[in-house]
């Protein structure tokens, strides 16, 4: 590894940078670094969707969305966690409060948000609500959600019946279909929470008639306890009672064990109801059911107080673990809006009684303002700024508590009828070491209230900008010895954690390094350390054949390919994917790079630093040869790079598919900072003498000189192979759209089509909706624009064009004769991308969805999708995924990237 003779200008970079501003936000932050920190004890943690998932299912068969329906979730007690609209609770999720509404004319309370089952559903399981996360800081001092809520009777049954007579090459049916919002005849209905200190919350509620006429509308925010008595682990019973004299502010005293004493004022004179968080034995079993000890006010008594008029259905004591406050406005004048007010406050810190309620929103807004004023760079257009802040509002109200202990679910509660046997074979039976009981970054509230681990990886890149602390313990979370197996893989998801999600851990910690300021080498350390244990398992389960090209499965891709990756090939077929062996490529090379980080202070790490160098050099090189027959990922006719069978003879066949597969070994490239040849001479050392024995590997090195700098690139591509793939890339009759780069080459419109071993195969370009059921149907890689990989892209280019392609320039787009620097592409991508966002001439944004009407009560509004249509940019997918989609806010803090790559 040559020496340089001068400093590149990025260098000073690299070192670490002061601590951010003090904001009064930034403040509370820098005293929370701890999960049950104050500041973070109380927040937006309840789940948006707790029936059909793995968790709450006890089936022989393993169908969850069967075995708690929507149909069931306000009667049935929930095992491991509860939902609602708006939710706030406490860190270990005992106390909730959340919204619920009732028109007059629904057929139950909205307490929770509807959505089709994926069998239901003609593309997957799928929400038919509207909502927005309009504001949050990360400690939740201050946030902001709004429900749009129809004023006719929510059309359930036609929503599901309409859906199911539909077919994958349908559109979805949804609620604005129905017509039951037609003329703004809904109320928007606004929450805010306020800290007043971090026991101390205000919830203001305010709802807004948008309609033309007056309509009735019933406030009923619902305060309740987390079933935990039920199980026969713990009999103990928390307690909710009505307190003080008559005539006084209404108050609800919430005694728990754990939680001790919390107090919840109600202004004005609400109606309260209370009953028990218990299931309704008796409508969901029958009578004979009915235990000794059956509550006669079970869960869904409220429900029938309100909706059935059934005065008898609650508690007349005024105690329970359920309860609700009821405010009655029998029509409100269009235009007009009505607002109740809670104060939430733990007696063990009551607020400061010189603080109004008014007082502490308008200062918590406030202090909003300035921290997002000191996270966004100086002089974003306010458009951006919007963006970038629904996209961090999004990820705080994204954060979830998740319970989930595995052995407990595979083996029955005490308390409850043992499970069927046919469990113990079942879903996640080899994963019985987890056990969470932690908030964490979800995808989406409702579709994939769960984590799946690439996911969460992506979400703490811009979470990163607001709350470091937060998105590096989630990154280590992962790590831990009650979620990573003992065999060293991570958890994919919960439908299936031994499922393959692609290894982008170590990619998104050097991120977050760097946007924290590379000053916190505690916890490089330690990521890098579980990293050690990850890799392994890479090594040791998905390169069989020890020939450095890796397999992996589906990779989080789910339909990219001809046939399910995930599925095992018959007659011992293999297949060589240059997608796993990328994943694994820019696996060793953020290792390395932290290694080297950690070896400028500790020696120690320089040997790991040269086992990643090795690896690495070695997958860049099996790229060119796989199997007997000697066969390149890369096709050289084609140029581009391709999934390549194998049978057992060695016989190999390429998959003649030009999708995001054959994009990612771009991803597979690094600068090397030119500090390494002067504090780390062994790694060096080593490099030079490594090479000089395998002259064969030292093409991975690329040498550029750039106005008097020497630059040294690792690449996974040669430069021919590189500008090669970005033509293609750059190709707007294949890759590139106009809001950002495609997941399938358009070229394949007409689809591809193969015979394999008999077998008849065929993929086509599908821009939009899937029209594959493979993987629940639910999503699509076959065209549309999916910001991870995009982000990763973007990333690699400009980390190319600072070091190997410092100088040159290439066309964008491809046979344009416009001729930009890669770094210049890599900012026009990610402009595209937030352009996905922005309002068009006539207001609307590229990314609300197709079934959003137009104005300015739906236009003022992004929405934050699954991923984005391949030719239009509209939102397809899970339709409030503001997980790593949210990466759009890493791209306005981050304009030009991170200077330390």
């Amino acid at each position: 590894m040559d020496d340089v003779t001068a400093e590149h200008p990025d260098t000073t970079l690299d070192q670490p940078r002061e601590a951010g501003p003090a904001t009064a936000e930034h403040r509370r932050l820098a005293e929370s670094d701890d999960p049950k920190a104050p500041w973070r004890r109380w927040g937006p943690y309840v789940s948006g969707r707790q029936w059909g998932t793995v968790r709450e299912d006890y089936s022989a068969d393993g169908d969850a969305w069967a075995y708690l329906p929507f149909e069931q979730s306000h009667l049935r007690a929930y095992r491991w966690g509860e939902d609602g609209l708006a939710g706030l609770c406490d860190v270990e999720g005992f106390l909730n409060l959340g919204l619920v509404l009732w028109n007059g004319r629904d057929d139950r309370l909205k307490e929770r948000y509807f959505g089709l089952t994926n069998p239901q559903g003609n593309h997957g399981e799928d929400v038919k609500e509207y909502w927005w996360a309009v504001e949050g800081t990360p400690t939740h001092s201050y946030a902001r959600w709004l429900y749009r809520y129809p004023q006719a009777a929510f059309p359930y049954e036609e929503l599901v019946r309409v859906n199911g007579e539909r077919g994958v090459h349908d559109e979805e049916y949804e609620l604005a279909d129905t017509g039951v919002l037609d003329e703004d005849r809904f109320f928007d209905v606004e929450v805010v929470h306020a800290k007043g200190r971090p026991s101390d919350v205000c919830v203001e509620i305010t709802a807004t008639n948008h309609g033309p006429e007056a309509a009735p509308l019933h406030l009923l925010p619902h305060l309740w306890f987390r079933n935990t008595w039920s199980w026969g682990l713990d009999d103990r019973r928390p307690l909710l009672r009505q307190v003080g004299a008559p005539g006084e502010q209404v108050a609800v005293l919430a005694e728990h064990h754990e939680l001790g004493q919390v107090l919840v004022q109600a202004e004005g004179a609400p109606e309260v109801l209370f009953c028990d968080n218990e299931t309704n034995l008796a409508a969901v079993y029958g009578d004979d059911a009915l235990p000794a000890d059956y509550t006669a006010y079970p869960k869904d008594a409220v429900n029938r107080a309100v909706v059935h008029g059934q005065t008898d259905a609650c508690n007349p004591e005024r105690r329970g673990t359920k309860m609700a406050f009821w405010w009655r406005f029998e029509a409100v004048p269009p235009g007009e809006s009505v607002t109740v007010r809670l104060r939430l406050t733990e007696l063990s810190g009551r607020p400061d009684p010189s603080t109004g309620f008014g007082e502490v929103l308008a200062r918590r807004a406030a202090e909003c303002e300035e921290f997002y004023a000191a996270v966004l760079p100086e002089g974003t257009d306010p458009e951006d700024a919007l963006i970038a802040r629904r996209a961090f509002a999004g990820l705080q109200w994204g954060k979830q508590l998740y319970l989930y202990d595995v052995t407990r679910w595979l083996e029955g509660d005490p308390g409850q009828p043992p499970p069927p046997a046919e469990r113990l074979q079942g879903r996640n039976r080899h994963w019985t070491h987890v056990n969470l009981a932690e908030v964490i970054s979800m995808p989406d509230e409702w579709e994939y209230p769960w984590f799946a681990t690439w996911d969460l990886a992506f979400h703490c890149v811009p979470l990163a900008h607001v709350d470091p602390w937060f998105a590096k313990y989630q990154l280590l979370l992962m790590c831990r010895e009650w979620a990573m197996n003992p065999n060293g893989q991570l958890a994919a998801y919960e439908w299936n954690f031994s499922d393959v999600n692609p290894p982008v851990h170590p990619w998104a910690a050097w991120q977050v390094y760097a946007i924290d300021g590379n000053r916190d080498r505690d916890f490089l350390q330690r990521i890098v350390l579980k990293m050690l244990l990850n890799f392994p398992w890479w090594v040791n389960r998905k390169d069989p054949e020890g020939s450095n090209i890796f397999e992996g499965g589906f990779l989080g891709m789910d339909n990219v390919g001809l046939f399910d990756r995930s599925e095992t090939l018959p007659d011992g077929q293999r297949l060589e994917q240059a997608d796993a062996t990328a994943w694994m490529g820019m696996f060793c090379l953020r290792m390395l790079r932290m290694s080297m980080e950690l070896a400028r202070e500790d020696p120690a790490w320089d040997e790991v630093a040269t086992k990643f160098l090795v690896h690495f050099l070695a997958i860049a090189q099996a790229m060119e040869d796989v199997g007997t027959g000697h066969i390149s990922l890369w096709d050289a006719e084609d140029e581009f790079f391709h999934d390549v069978l194998v049978d057992e003879q060695g016989h190999t066949f390429r998959m003649p598919v030009r999708s995001m597969v054959g994009l990612l070994p771009l991803t597979g490239v690094s600068l090397v900072p030119n500090w390494v040849a002067h504090e780390l001479p062994d790694l060096t050392d080593f490099f030079d003498g490594w090479t000089r024995r395998r002259p064969e590997l030292a093409d991975a090195l690329l040498h550029t000189n750039h106005r008097g700098y020497s630059l040294r690139t690792l690449s996974m591509c040669d430069k021919g192979q590189w500008y090669a793939v970005v033509r293609h890339l750059l190709d707007e009759g294949e890759f590139l759209s106009p809001h950002g780069i495609r997941s399938l080459s358009a070229a394949h419109r007409e689809g591809v089509e193969i015979d394999l071993h008999g077998k008849h195969m065929s993929l086509q370009y599908v821009p939009g909706e899937s029209d594959s059921g493979m993987f629940g149907g639910n999503s699509n890689w076959r065209g549309p624009v999916w910001m991870p990989v995009n982000a990763l892209l973007v990333d690699a280019l400009r980390s190319y064009g600072r070091a190997a392609g410092a100088g040159q320039t290439v066309e964008m787009p491809t046979g344009s004769g416009r001729r930009v620097s890669l770094e210049q592409v890599a900012d026009e991508i990610e402009d595209r991308l937030v352009g996905i966002f922005r309002p068009g001439p006539d207001g609307r944004r590229p990314s609300t969805p197709r079934h959003h009407p137009a104005g300015p009560l739906w236009d003022a509004h992004p929405t934050f999708s699954e991923y984005f249509h391949g030719d239009t940019g509209a939102g397809l997918g899970a339709a409030h995924q503001t997980g790593w989609t949210a990466l759009v806010a890493h791209f306005v803090c981050a304009r030009g990237g991170l200077p330390n790559r």
